[in-house]
């Protein structure tokens, strides 16, 4: 950048992106960034900051839809702890709260050291101790595969679990075939992939593409916008210089001091005099490239965010259906539903059978009772009357009559867990005192137990 620059494509990670954005803003040179989707990014931060690919708040709206689809009203987090990362699990948070969902878990793999089984390790045996069964993975690749190869020896890719992972996932399995080992490990991980419609075009370039490659390295959808990127920029560039824009630069004189530039020799960086007219002609674009329609919203977002949603089976993925911000989940394309009038009905919101870890069609649960959750605590009267209704099995802590039956059935019919035990109150000569047990709440004597069994 010490020579004149009027445009920079990248960078592939959203932490550099986020370093870079500042220095572009003060060059007014427009950043177009075909890989970082950190939802944070945005155009009021970085006016310069021109985001060529689907943000993570997006993506984090699918997996919140898919969630509810499912009936799951927990997940639990898993995500490397960067601006990444953190950034994205905080936009999947909002997403379920606004779905009655919620994040019961979330704790980051340290980013700034090299993957650590042993951390790991330690993260996925606090998991497996809790209520929810429904993990979400956002990780880059090296922490994702050493989170599913710890959770392999520990069990949790077994039937009963549920992973859903972005899409780091797809675009390294579109890129490279992974040995038959690793792939299972992956079996029944639900996957999203960002959606690029199926054209003439894109299949012709995908023939080239594999002719230039010798079929050795496959292409992921940030290949294609990072394609339709330079194209972007190409068309702005001839649009610019049809406007009379020229290509001058002043000398960047914000520094200042005696150490002006340091190492970084900043002060050979220049001005772009023009960048303004430049980023106009980038925002006005309006194209179909090989990842589909190359236009803008007032936001800056790309216009038809949509991802398909991918079911890791055998030695490759299954497409069970779509996601799109404009229609929601669906086994229809969404180019065939623009055509449509908008239906996100929950009866018109629609999947394809996954099958899940474990080998099984049947939807996991989504939870288990916790072993290191809580107990509710049952204040249970034994009485000598209207056994038939509640009385204690002898030998044992537990209880049976209609007062239980009516007590599980409603239990069984909560989407979470809720473990319990029953405290019996009463010596089994006499009906005790209900109010006296009230009275033992209400002081706080025993606070933590809560009457909802009692036969008259």
């Amino acid at each position: 950048m010490e020579t004149d620059v009027v445009a920079i494509i990248g960078p592939q990670s959203s932490v550099v992106a986020h370093i870079i954005s500042h220095v572009a803003n003060e060059l007014r040179v427009p950043l177009l960034s075909f890989a970082a989707t950190d939802p944070t990014l945005t155009s009021l931060q970085f006016p310069f900051f021109v985001r060529t690919t689907q943000s993570d708040l997006y993506q984090m709206k699918a997996v919140a839809e898919i969630v509810d689809y499912y009936g799951w009203k927990e997940v639990i987090a898993i995500y490397v702890d960067d601006d990444y990362g953190r950034n994205g699990v905080a936009a999947l948070d909002d997403e379920l709260a606004a779905r009655r969902c919620r994040i019961s878990f979330k704790e980051g793999i340290n980013s700034g050291t090299e993957v650590n089984r042993g951390d790991i390790t330690s993260l996925l045996v606090k998991v497996a101790l809790m209520q929810s069964r429904v993990i979400v993975l956002h990780a880059q690749t090296d922490y994702g595969f050493m989170v599913f190869n710890v959770a392999r020896y520990l069990g949790m890719t077994d039937n009963g679990y549920v992973w859903i992972v972005t899409d780091w996932l797809s675009s390294l399995l579109d890129s490279a075939s992974l040995p038959s080992e690793t792939m299972d490990v992956l079996q029944g991980v639900l996957v999203l992939r960002q959606h690029t419609p199926d054209s003439d075009r894109k299949r012709a370039f995908f023939s080239r593409w594999n002719k230039l490659t010798g079929g050795s390295l496959g292409l992921h959808s940030y290949g294609l916008y990072a394609y339709d990127s330079v194209w972007l920029v190409a068309r702005a560039i001839d649009a610019f210089f049809s406007q009379g824009g020229d290509l001058s630069c002043t000398n960047y004189t914000s520094l200042g001091g005696e150490n002006k530039g340091g190492d970084l020799n900043l002060d050979a960086m220049s001005i772009f005099d023009n960048g303004t007219l430049l980023l106009k002609n980038i925002l006005q674009s309006d194209f179909v490239g090989l990842s589909g329609r190359m236009k803008f919203e007032p936001d800056r977002s790309l216009v038809h965010p949509a991802y398909d949603v991918l079911n890791v089976v055998g030695t490759g993925l299954r497409r069970v259906g779509y996601w799109s911000n404009y229609s929601g989940l669906s086994i229809v394309s969404p180019e065939i539903l623009y055509a449509k009038l908008p239906n996100r009905s929950s009866a018109n919101q629609k999947l394809y059978s996954v099958i899940w870890p474990g080998e099984t069609l049947s939807k996991p649960r989504g939870w288990v009772f916790p072993n290191n959750g809580r107990q509710l605590r049952i204040g249970v009267p034994i009485r000598v009357s209207y056994r038939e209704f509640l009385s204690p099995v002898k030998g044992t802590q537990m209880f049976n009559g209609f007062c239980v039956d009516v007590f599980t059935a409603a239990l069984n019919l909560l989407p979470y867990a809720v473990p319990y035990r029953f405290v019996p109150f009463g010596d089994g000569h006499k009906n005790p005192s209900y109010t006296e047990l009230v009275h033992l709440i209400t002081t706080g004597v025993c606070c933590l137990i809560i009457l909802i069994l009692y036969a008259y």
